[in-house]
């Protein structure tokens, strides 16, 4: 059994706090893309999952008159930097393997690029696996930010996704296979 699920992470103050600033549709569409993109290149399916629904944790808002300001938004970003502390910081509240919260919060910090001074960082491939995945759900300007899902519907697909997880990881019984 995994020590924390997406469940347990949806499902905390911190996250429905965070997370939602930057979409919860969003997260959980990463959290897909990361498990699909995890099963393809052979890497840790629940990390990749977890780092792609928690990858936007450390979102800040920016806005200018009133109105979201992306190129405010892209000169002063460090929401990875931000996020990776965030996710490590709940992951280990929540009883994760130290390792693994520390593996997870990598991924998110290298995520994107948007807060380093050069491209040229050499990433693992659960990290670029993670940056695939948000890069799969980006729209223009931002918009992917600003999508929206009923809470029971998220509620659902994060259950479904943890289904998944452990059916990939050999955890669980029948229905759980069938479910996925």
């Amino acid at each position: 059994m995994r020590d924390v699920t997406l469940l347990d992470l949806f499902e905390h103050h911190i996250t429905q706090k965070y997370v939602k600033r930057s979409g919860f549709a969003h997260a959980i569409a990463v959290a897909y893309h990361a498990f699909h993109l995890a099963k393809e290149h052979g890497v840790d399916v629940d990390i990749a999952a977890k780092a792609g629904f928690l990858h936007d944790i450390g979102h800040f808002t920016w806005f200018r008159n009133g109105k979201w300001d992306y190129e405010l938004y892209k000169q002063n970003d460090i929401h990875p930097i931000k996020g990776a502390e965030r996710a490590h910081k709940l992951l280990i509240r929540l009883g994760e393997n130290p390792v693994r919260a520390k593996t997870t919060a990598l991924a998110i910090l290298f995520h994107t690029d948007s807060f380093l001074p050069t491209n040229d960082i050499e990433r693992t491939t659960l990290q670029k696996v993670v940056k695939w995945a948000d890069e799969k759900d980006e729209e223009e300007g931002g918009a992917h930010h600003y999508r929206t899902i009923n809470k029971e519907r998220a509620r659902q697909s994060i259950i479904r996704l943890d289904q998944m997880i452990d059916a990939a990881l050999g955890f669980g019984g029948e229905e759980q296979k069938v479910a996925e």
